[in-house]
């Protein structure tokens, strides 16, 4: 059953969060994995793109990793990522150091439900609106939930954190 079928969405329903599960058809041969959720769900949903959050895991200039949120169609900037978090410098972390740490796939990426919680940012123009979008913890699965309810499960500041 979809409502507690990964960690991410476990962890809604353990804390009660309302929410839904959105299903759409991943294509394998896809590696643009938001562009993907936004192409399936942003129409039909009613939704523009910038309300469906991509999950990106940096490495801090420190060594540790953590978490970027931000919309699909935007670029992190890995400098105000890492001052969000109090570190002078971020890079975009190894696909498998971000696989083993969350215990997701990449492309499937939640800030939901990781085996590790992560230090986490949240681009604050989530706070804009009235739900958003982001990965269930599985390629074709999207959480929809209000933004203060991402903020407050991931323990995430809120900081502009888009480049441009």
């Amino acid at each position: 059953m979809a409502s507690a079928s990964t960690p991410a969405i476990k962890a809604l329903v353990q804390a009660k969060v309302e929410h839904r599960v959105h299903a759409y058809s991943h294509d394998p041969r896809s590696d643009s994995y938001g562009a993907e959720a936004v192409d399936a769900l942003a129409g039909e949903l009613g939704l523009v793109a910038g309300q469906i959050f991509k999950t990106l895991v940096i490495e801090l200039a420190s060594g540790g990793l953590a978490v970027a949120v931000l919309p699909v169609p935007a670029k992190l900037s890995l400098k105000a990522a890492a001052g969000a978090l109090g570190c002078g410098k971020a890079a975009m972390a190894d696909k498998a150091k971000a696989e083993r740490s969350t215990g997701y796939v990449l492309g499937g990426i939640s800030p939901l439900g990781q085996k590790k919680r992560l230090p986490t940012v949240i681009d604050e123009s989530a706070l804009g609106f009235d739900r958003v979008l982001c990965s269930a913890g599985k390629r074709g699965l999207e959480i929809e939930l209000a933004p203060a309810d991402l903020v407050r499960l991931t323990g995430a500041v809120t900081a502009a954190v888009t480049a441009g």
